[in-house]
């Protein structure tokens, strides 16, 4: 993607993505590329970091003081960690303005994660910014050298009883209709189980058995669950942290079930009349997309000893859906997620039971593991007027973020000439009013009235008065 089509994709999207970051650096190198520089090192494909886009104010070009300065100062601070991060740093230009553009190169596998080297802090990319690695995070990436086999193991202290019967008998049958002379040929059914890595020779269920047929998987996974949730409306109670939360557990098609329900009861609800006169519901976010989403999340997610602690989380905003699982992609990248029938599978054994598995109500199967889920979430994404499904692989943690609109209103997008001038010169550090009436040739009641836009926007920041000079100035980039 060349320069232009990167601008006008991260303006459509209203800001950074997963893999690009945009900093004005107006007044120098921001101290913040130091995280950042570690997030897309250890993002898999790695990431692009452009200076002299200001993201208030739409990704307008801003002036750089030293455009070469900038480029040896990312330079030298990329070898600053253990190991050296690898960046191609270019010369760009945005409407007729320099900028800086470093392209970050992916850490080999082997040396992951990319630390700072004078903490030994390392950062892993998120879909709202760089956040640092906790111990637990950073054995996810040892473990991910290995190829993941857990599915498979038996589960001590599980036997055969602790299998649904009514979930077993319609495997059993669903793997006799479909497969007659491949799997489904086993007439004895324990050894049918067996041969399926349901279980184990002596009948001890095995991890992905237990999952996707167990009773009540939770008394071995306590957090192999769904932790749901949706952020308050203006209209609930003072205070509210949260509304319809929800801790969904039982086995893979008994959560999808409770993963549907949840959805219907939390989403916004518009009432729609068809061409042909019928009216009928119709949810913020399509249901069958939702469902692919969840099915996926359930299905792929680590099973490793690092994420034993770690749930399937689903978090309502009121501009987006957000969906995370531990564990990234395995065996594909973003790019060709959802538009080649690839099919690669994390959790082999799992995926393969998951395709003889109904939902409890005898509705349709958890997965058919045909890479066909995730058109569906395109195509019915796009019938519903939304943006495409935004897909976030971190190495460790695989997210899935929908929005409800193409473009949201930002403030600082629609400046006034007065207003941008001041927030321009406060690129470079605090000023106070005087101090900006004496650069920019301005009245000071008209700079006070910019002032005051720019901090209802959240552009800028107060500090002082009560008897202390009162300057403004501009967030850390």
């Amino acid at each position: 993607m060349n320069l232009d089509d990167l601008v006008e994709r991260l303006r459509t999207a209203g800001g950074d993505s997963s893999d690009v970051e945009v900093k004005s650096a107006a007044g120098g190198l921001p101290q913040s590329l130091t995280s950042t520089l570690s997030a897309l090192a250890n993002l898999p494909g790695g990431g692009t970091i452009i200076l002299g886009l200001d993201e208030a104010t739409g990704f307008r070009p801003v002036p750089l003081t030293d455009p070469q300065k900038l480029k040896q100062g990312i330079a030298g601070k990329a070898r600053s960690f253990t190991p050296p991060v690898r960046i191609t740093v270019e010369d760009g230009v945005v409407e007729g303005m320099p900028v800086v553009v470093a392209h970050v190169h992916e850490c080999d596998p082997s040396a992951k994660p990319c630390r700072v080297t004078g903490s030994g802090t390392a950062y892993l990319r998120g879909y709202d910014g760089d956040f640092e690695l906790s111990a637990l995070e950073e054995q996810a990436f040892l473990a991910a050298r290995q190829p993941p086999l857990f599915d498979r193991a038996p589960v001590d202290g599980a036997t055969r009883d602790d299998l649904d019967s009514h979930l077993v008998e319609g495997f059993l049958r669903s793997v006799r209709e479909r497969d007659p002379h491949g799997l489904g040929r086993f007439r004895d059914s324990a050894e049918l189980l067996r041969r399926a890595g349901v279980t184990t020779s002596d009948g001890t269920p095995t991890v992905a058995g237990l999952l996707s047929l167990g009773v009540h998987p939770q008394e071995w996974f306590p957090r192999f669950l769904i932790q749901a949730s949706a952020e308050p409306l203006p209209n609930d109670p003072a205070g509210s942290r949260a509304r319809n939360q929800a801790t969904i557990t039982g086995p893979i098609p008994l959560m999808l079930d409770e993963a549907l329900a949840w959805a219907r009861r939390t989403f916004d609800t518009a009432i729609v009349s068809a061409s042909d006169g019928t009216v009928h519901d119709e949810p913020a976010f399509p249901l069958i997309a939702f469902r692919e989403i969840i099915a996926n999340a359930l299905v792929h997610r680590d099973l490793d000893h690092w994420s034993a602690g770690m749930a399937v989380e689903v978090r309502l905003r009121r501009d987006r859906l957000i969906v995370s699982n531990p564990g990234g992609l395995y065996g594909i990248t973003v790019e060709r997620l959802g538009r080649e029938a690839v099919t690669s599978a994390r959790n082999a054994r799992l995926v393969a039971i998951c395709q003889h598995v109904r939902t409890p109500d005898g509705g349709a199967r958890v997965i058919e593991a045909l890479a066909s889920g995730l058109p569906i979430v395109t195509r019915t994404l796009a019938e519903a007027g939304l943006p495409p499904a935004h897909y976030i692989d971190a190495g460790i943690r695989f997210t899935v973020l929908l929005r409800r609109a193409a473009s949201t209103t930002r403030p600082g997008v629609d400046l006034n000439q007065t207003e941008l001038r001041v927030y321009d010169a406060l690129a470079t550090g605090a000023r106070t009013v005087a101090e900006l009436q004496g650069q920019l040739n301005l009245t000071a009641p008209n700079i006070r009235k910019a002032l005051r836009e720019l901090r209802r926007g959240g552009l800028i920041e107060q500090h002082g008065g009560r008897g202390r000079t009162t300057t403004y100035c501009r967030p850390t980039d």
